[in-house]
């Protein structure tokens, strides 16, 4: 599987913004998708995660109740909603899939991952 992330920008606070992953391969809707940031010099942080059928997400909570995942499995693609955007929010996204994680709140629970979309959120 290969991902590749796009949609980031510049945004003032209190703006949205939506980031997506492009997925390759059949089985791409077979797998768990997830969001993680992370900023310079700090560790790659849990944003949120979808189960395969996009029945089951999960958020941080720093997040929870701003930004929404969701997936179209059609179209290999997931998303990411960001909206009420803070500063704090600025950092640089990483989408990633795996067919089965123990954990999917960790990074090392995933197989694939994408680039990475730099998003920056001004005050």
């Amino acid at each position: 599987v290969q991902l590749q992330a796009s949609g980031g920008g510049l945004v003032q606070a209190g703006g949205s913004l939506r980031v997506s992953c492009a997925g390759s391969g059949r089985t791409f809707s077979s797998y768990i998708v997830g969001w993680f940031r992370q900023c310079p010099g700090k560790t790659r942080e849990f944003v949120a995660a979808m189960s395969s059928s996009g029945g089951t997400t999960d958020y941080a909570d720093s997040v929870k109740g701003r930004f929404t995942i969701s997936r179209e499995n059609a179209k290999n693609t997931v998303y990411l909603q960001m909206n009420s955007l803070k500063p704090e929010d600025t950092a640089v996204y990483y989408c990633a899939a795996a067919y089965y994680s123990g954990d999917y709140r960790n990074a090392r629970g995933y197989d694939y991952w994408g680039q990475g979309t730099q998003v920056t959120v001004s005050s």
